[in-house]
């Protein structure tokens, strides 16, 4: 006789083991089954723990929180399915119409279009200044500013934020200062550590650090303003993929390793840099002509990260002739990842910018972002020598 349970009537269950999994499972069910009503009230009330549909929470969105928050030093941080998703949702779950914010004017070039299009046509108004002058930001606080956005290390000019004047500043009128933490990470640097209130983290970039994740994360220091973000990210349906969690997680068992060695070969790449002919500057925060140089050195404490920025002489041509001939390495734009990229912000992540918007940022048809990877320095040093001198 035929087991009376249908074939279709999941799940059996997982057969009970005394030994417990090394590496966390993955878990990609979208529902969760509750067993009575009863139950499930209590779990939306807190009483229980449990899941109940994976667009408000699954365990591997959980157990990659927990890795970032013991990483800032935070508790109750949100997982969302991009970077800027968590950019977004600090904005729009914490902001309303009539409110204003600002926003320095050098930030990842989705940010900038967030702030500059999408934010003004749901009632929020926006200024740009600029986060290393504490009287431009002054003078940019309306009565009704409630947040500043700031990158510690602006993307892709390397431009540092004073980050302890911004805290002192919105701490004396009550706003709420947000940090975006990408470039840095929580290994060269804490936010909440400098009086920061939200800390925001695309973990598609070197936390999870292989191109094949993408997450974003936020969170603050008020658990109040936690739950808000987590509710407008379950609203929005920001949810984060539970395969992506699982491999983020594995890569961020490796994170420091991989950010110590990228970090020393940077500083290597800048130095070379300098010294090739035909490279008309090279920015990287503790270089002596960097003009945020000293407040690198203290916010960062002697760290300098793993992005470098140049200039070519020539334009367009040049750049062009420049990823040509730079063989081996990934012309795309993002950074992060165990192989060195390179990023031309013109055509990409600030295309959206008028040529003269990007001239006011120095950002010409020449300049380009450098993800430094985990390659031999003295070769990649040789690739970067070989392509300048291709395009000059």
């Amino acid at each position: 006789m035929k087991n009376s349970r249908s074939s279709i009537m999941r799940p059996f269950g997982l057969p009970d083991s005394v030994s417990t999994p090394v590496a966390t499972p993955l878990s990609p069910s979208v529902v969760y089954g509750s067993a009575n009503p009863d139950e499930l009230d209590a779990q939306y009330e807190g009483k229980l723990q449990g899941y109940t549909y994976s667009r408000e929470g699954h365990p591997n969105a959980d157990v990659v929180a927990k890795h970032l928050d013991a990483m800032e030093d935070a508790d109750g941080g949100v997982v969302v399915g991009s970077g800027m998703a968590a950019v977004s949702c600090v904005l729009m779950g914490l902001l309303q119409s009539g409110d204003h914010v600002i926003g320095a004017d050098q930030l990842y070039g989705r940010s900038l279009r967030l702030m500059k299009e999408d934010l003004p046509r749901l009632g929020i108004s926006t200024t740009l200044a600029n986060p290393s002058n504490i009287d431009a930001v002054r003078a940019a606080i309306r009565p009704e500013t409630k947040l500043v956005l700031v990158e510690v290390v602006s993307n892709p000019t390397l431009a540092v934020a004073d980050i302890k004047g911004l805290a002192r500043l919105c701490s004396d009128r009550g706003i709420l200062l947000a940090v975006d933490n990408t470039f840095t990470t929580p290994r060269a640097f804490k936010p909440f550590d400098y009086g920061a209130d939200i800390v925001i983290h695309s973990v598609t970039k070197l936390l999870a650090g292989h191109s094949d994740v993408m997450l974003g994360y936020a969170v603050a220091k008020d658990p109040a303003l936690n739950e808000r973000m987590r509710v407008f990210s379950v609203t929005t349906g920001m949810t984060p993929s539970p395969f992506d969690c699982w491999l983020a997680e594995r890569g961020m068992l490796s994170f420091e390793l991989r950010f110590d060695r990228a970090e020393e070969t940077a500083k290597k790449l800048a130095d070379h840099l300098a010294g090739c002919p035909g490279v008309k500057r090279v920015i990287y925060p503790t270089r002596e002509d960097h003009p945020d140089q000293m407040r690198a050195l203290e916010l960062l404490e002697g760290r300098g990260c793993n992005m470098v920025s140049f200039e070519l002489n020539g334009g367009r041509d040049a750049a062009n002739a420049f990823a040509r001939a730079a063989e081996g390495l990934s012309f795309a734009p993002t950074l992060g990842d165990v192989g060195t990229t390179l990023s031309h912000p013109a055509s990409s992540s600030h295309r959206a910018l008028s040529a003269e918007n990007r001239a006011l940022l120095g950002l010409s048809e020449g300049f380009f972002r450098v993800s430094v990877g985990l390659e031999d320095p003295d070769v990649l040093c040789g690739i970067f020598a070989e392509a300048v001198s291709a395009a000059t």
